[in-house]
């Protein structure tokens, strides 16, 4: 659990020490997309498994990614690499939350018109860049091949 102590259902503050310790905070909306994502890749390569098999997979993929994201391995290079200076992991209770946005992400997919469904991420990556100044593709690409002048814009 979080070490601040207290428990809330969200928090908006991606510098302080409860983000990603409470259920949801604004990295929750880029495990939407995950499940947008998982949909997408499991729609292409499993096209005969059901819509609950699929499901399930996406959200043993997202659980997965969940505990490979806290091993120190990770967790060290966000800190070096991105603006999560101060990350030191997800807690139990933001990784339910993380898994369960990844499968709302997921349902949504299945359920809304592809072009809604694009339009859905676009508009969670474009709100994200805005408000924190950091996104899944932001995320992504500083894990990957960090850029300096990135990494300064998003430390503001």
């Amino acid at each position: 659990w979080c070490t601040c102590e207290t428990i809330r259902l969200w928090t908006g503050d991606t510098m302080s020490a409860e983000n990603s310790q409470q259920l949801t905070d604004p990295y929750t909306f880029t495990h939407i997309t995950h499940g947008v994502l998982f949909y997408a890749l499991l729609r292409f390569l499993a096209p005969r498994w059901s819509i609950a098999a699929r499901g399930l997979t996406a959200v043993a993929l997202e659980s997965a990614w969940e505990v490979l994201e806290n091993t120190d391995m990770v967790i060290q290079r966000y800190r070096a690499m991105t603006m999560a200076l101060g990350y030191y992991g997800d807690s139990v209770l933001n990784s339910i939350g993380d898994i369960g946005a990844c499968a709302v992400g997921f349902a949504l997919a299945a359920r809304l018109p592809v072009k809604a469904t694009v339009a859905l991420v676009v508009l969670l990556e474009a709100a994200l860049t805005i408000a924190i100044r950091d996104s899944l593709l932001l995320n992504i690409i500083m894990l990957i091949h960090p850029f300096e002048a990135v990494k300064t814009w998003q430390l503001g």
